[in-house]
C-alpha cells in the first residue's frame, strides 16, 4: 500500500487543487491520498470562507481518499507551526510514504538544502537574520534576504509556496521522518494574485475575493471543477461565503474587555503590538480595516490577523499546545473519507501512534487530559464559527459533537 500525504486548506477547493491531487497520485504512484486540512480557521489568521465539512466533501470529490483535520492551534499558527502540525500528524499515522506539495520552483532539492541551513539554524545565518530584522524588515523578508546573503543564491524563502515547502522539509528533518518530500510545480496565478485568470488556475485569494464580492458562485465557475459549481450553488447563502467582517463585532467586543497587559498573554501578541491595539482601538471599524491600521513594515498582514484571531479565540501563550514548536499533534480527527478507502483506515488503526477520532462524543475515552483540553478548545472555536454562520444565514445551530463524518 503506497500512501501520499497532502497538507492543505482548500479555501476554497478549485481546479489547481484537483490538478495537484491528480499529479501527486501520479508522480508518487500512490494507492491512497491522505489530506490533512485546516478546519474552520486558516493559517493566514482568518475564518475559512466555508466550513470544514463542505470543504471536506469538495476534497473527497476532487480526488482525496481521506481527510483529517489539522487542529487548532497548528492550523492558525505561522508557517513553521502549520508545517510542523501537518508533518507531525502524517508522520504519526505510521503509514505515509510521501508528502507532496506545490511550489513555485518545482525543485525539491533546493528546498531541502534551505531546510538544512535552518535546521538547526546556522550561526552565520542567524547573525545576518538579526541584522535584517534590526533594519526593520518583516521576519519573512529578513529570512529571504539572510538566505541570499549567506548562500549567495536566490532564496526559496521569497515566494509563499517555496517558503512553506522549506518548512515542510524542516519539519521532516527535525522529526527524522521516513516520509519523502515531493514537489509539484505550481501552475497558474501567483499565490496573492487578486484577479481571476481566464486561461489558467486562479489563486484561492482571487476566488475568495470574487465569491465575497459576487452575487452567486457563477462568478468563479471557470475556476472550479465541473462538478463543484452545482454543489456550491446548493450551499450558497446557506453556509457560505463567510468573511473576516462577519467576526468584526465579536472581535471588537473582545478587545474592549482587554488591556495592554492582558493582551500580552495571547499567542503572537508582543508588548508593542498590545500597546498599539489599545492605542488605536477607538479607530476600530471592522476586522480587516483594523488590520490595516495596525500593519507596519515589521509586522505582516498575516501576522496581525493571526494575533487578532488568537485574541478572539482566546488562545493564550500558556494554554497553547504550540508553546513548544516541537510538540506533536496529539490526535487525528477524521473529517471524511471515501468508502473505497476503508482498507486505508483499517491500516491506520493498526499503525497510528496517536488516537484516531471518528466520533467526537467518544473522544474523552481515548484522549489524554492534555489532548482532550486541546480538542475542547478547538470545538469551542468551531461553535463560534457556526454561530456566526447561523447569524448571517439563519437555520439551526449545529452541535459539533453531533456532526457526522463526510462519506462518499
Amino acid at each position: 500500500m503506497k500512501v501520499t500525504g497532502i497538507i492543505a486548506e482548500y479555501n476554497p477547493f478549485h481546479t489547481g487543487h484537483q490538478y495537484h491531487i491528480t499529479k501527486a497520485r501520479a508522480v508518487t504512484n500512490a494507492d491512497y491520498i491522505v489530506v490533512v486540512m485546516s478546519g474552520n480557521y486558516v493559517q493566514r489568521g482568518l475564518p475559512a470562507i466555508m466550513d470544514k465539512y463542505l470543504r471536506t466533501e469538495l476534497a473527497l470529490r476532487g480526488g482525496a481518499d481521506l481527510v483529517l483535520e489539522l487542529p487548532l492551534p497548528w492550523a492558525d499558527g505561522s508557517a513553521e507551526y502549520f508545517a510542523w502540525g501537518g508533518v507531525s500528524l502524517l508522520d504519526q499515522l505510521g503509514i505515509v510514504d510521501c508528502l507532496c506539495f506545490g511550489s513555485e520552483s518545482g525543485n525539491v532539492q533546493s528546498l531541502i538544502r534551505a531546510a538544512s541551513l535552518l535546521t538547526p539554524e546556522q550561526p552565520r545565518y542567524s547573525q545576518i537574520l538579526q541584522k535584517y530584522l534590526a533594519d526593520g524588515l518583516s521576519y519573512p523578508a529578513a529570512q529571504a534576504a539572510a538566505y541570499e546573503e549567506c548562500m549567495e543564491e536566490n532564496s526559496p524563502l521569497s515566494t509563499p509556496n517555496d517558503r512553506l515547502g522549506v518548512e515542510y522539509c524542516k519539519a521532516l528533518q527535525r522529526k527524522s521522518s521516513s516520509i519523502v518530500p515531493v514537489t509539484v510545480l505550481r501552475e497558474g496565478a501567483f499565490y496573492y494574485e487578486e484577479a481571476l485568470c481566464s486561461n489558467s488556475h486562479s489563486s484561492a485569494t482571487a476566488i475568495r475575493k470574487a465569491l465575497l464580492e459576487g452575487t452567486s458562485p457563477e462568478t468563479v465557475t471557470d475556476q472550479l471543477p465541473d462538478w463543484e459549481s452545482q454543489l456550491l450553488r446548493q450551499h450558497w447563502h446557506r453556509c457560505f461565503p463567510i468573511s473576516p467582517e462577519d467576526f468584526s463585532l465579536l472581535l471588537q467586543a473582545r478587545l474592549l474587555n482587554e488591556t495592554s497587559q492582558s493582551l500580552k498573554n495571547y499567542w503572537d501578541v508582543s508588548a508593542a503590538l498590545a500597546d498599539k491595539i489599545i492605542k488605536h482601538l477607538p479607530e476600530y471599524t471592522t476586522f480587516s480595516e483594523f488590520v490595516q491600521v495596525l500593519k507596519s513594515k515589521e509586522l505582516t498582514h498575516s501576522r496581525i490577523c493571526r494575533s487578532l484571531l488568537h485574541i478572539l479565540l482566546q488562545q493564550t501563550c500558556q494554554d497553547s499546545p504550540c508553546s513548544s514548536p516541537s510538540e506533536n499533534v496529539p490526535y487525528a480527527r477524521i473529517l471524511g473519507f471515501r468508502q473505497d478507502a476503508l482498507p486505508l483506515l483499517s491500516a491506520i488503526k493498526e499503525t497510528s501512534a496517536i488516537p484516531l477520532i471518528s466520533k467526537l462524543a467518544d473522544a474523552h475515552k481515548i484522549l489524554s487530559p492534555h489532548a482532550l483540553s486541546a480538542l475542547e478548545a478547538a470545538v469551542r472555536a468551531d461553535h463560534l464559527y457556526d454561530a456566526v454562520v447561523r447569524h448571517k444565514f439563519g437555520g439551526p445551530m449545529p452541535n459539533e459533537y453531533r456532526r457526522q463524518i463526510v462519506k462518499l
